[in-house]
């Protein structure tokens, strides 16, 4: 097994650390294994220099994963790349989609016995890449307002029970109760599916499959077929909303007769002025945004699928 280069963040707390000490023990009986713990991208950027020929795994979460991935990306590193993942972070959504054992040991075991596995990469017109989704709509709100819960919340509790995992709930359900709603011309591929006469609630951009620690947003998305999921729902009025948020938390909304699906390689979004949830990072007010898909832009070790 190639020597690995365990990337952490610096500001983890001491659960964190003791569920990477358990899945260190499992790499070390088969590897070489070096931690670094970095604290911001600067940081970051100087450990993947060194990194040399070592496997990089990111032990985090979604947050952590989007910040090596990007910064491999800009130093021109990311193509024929293969990282690996310890799912340390909140609400671990990547990790689900592709299968990965929530339970770091499990995890790591993975790294030894798994595959890499090919997968695809959103970048937006300026260069920023999203690896698992973007939100536009009541979906960023809730992402704003989970972001600052998450804050409040995470000192509270002890390993698992940590109630930073309640901070996208509470952002949902407060968002629930005054949902933006939007004017936005969406192309896919070139065409229009929803043009600026039909306000939206929700945009969301899928590479993965679930947001918030489950909530599978975009459930068909898969990060190594080649294709963005675009979700709108129009579920604009009380009652289309109510109805809305209640098949979302049991994974039918998209069979509500206002939510439509399309799959595509670029997408875009203009109109009036909105906020992005990309990766959980929050970005707005904006008025134009796009991005389209690298097809198999790096690799990924993931459980081996047995034919």
């Amino acid at each position: 097994m190639d020597p690995l280069l365990v990337i952490t963040n610096a500001e983890a707390g001491t659960s964190d650390q003791e569920r990477l000490d358990l899945a260190l023990e499992v790499l070390r009986e088969h590897t070489s294994v070096e931690v670094a713990a970095t604290a911001d991208p600067g940081e970051l950027d100087g450990v993947l220099h060194r990194a040399g020929s070592r496997r990089i795994v990111v032990a985090g979460g979604d947050g952590s994963l989007h910040a090596v991935v990007s910064c491999l990306h800009k130093r021109r590193e990311l193509e024929g790349r293969v990282l690996g993942l310890l799912p340390l972070g909140t609400g671990n959504d990547f990790a689900r989609g592709v299968g990965i054992p929530l339970e770091v040991p499990e995890a790591a075991r993975v790294l030894v016995e798994g595959t890499p596995q090919a997968m695809d990469l959103m970048v937006d017109e300026v260069g920023q890449v999203v690896v698992n989704g973007v939100h536009v709509g009541a979906g960023a709100q809730a992402s704003r307002r989970s972001t600052r819960w998450k804050k409040r919340l995470r000192p509270v509790g002890v390993g698992k029970l940590n109630l930073g995992k309640l901070g996208y709930p509470i952002g949902a359900a407060i968002t629930a109760w005054n949902p933006p709603v939007i004017r936005l011309r969406v192309e896919v591929d070139g065409v229009v599916v929803n043009d600026l006469d039909s306000p939206v609630l929700q945009v969301a951009l899928g590479n993965g499959s679930s947001v918030g620690g489950g909530t599978e947003l975009t459930p068909d998305a898969d990060p190594s077929d080649g294709r963005i999921d675009v979700v709108v729902s129009r579920a604009i009025g009380p009652v289309g909303r109510i109805v809305y948020a209640a098949r979302l938390g049991v994974g039918t909304h998209l069979e509500h007769p206002d939510v439509d699906r399309y799959r595509g390689r670029e997408v875009s979004i203009a109109g009036e002025e909105f906020w992005c949830s990309a990766d959980g990072e929050i970005d707005g007010p904006e008025r134009h945004r796009s991005w389209r898909l690298e097809p198999a832009a790096y690799s990924l070790v993931a459980p081996s699928v047995v034919p």
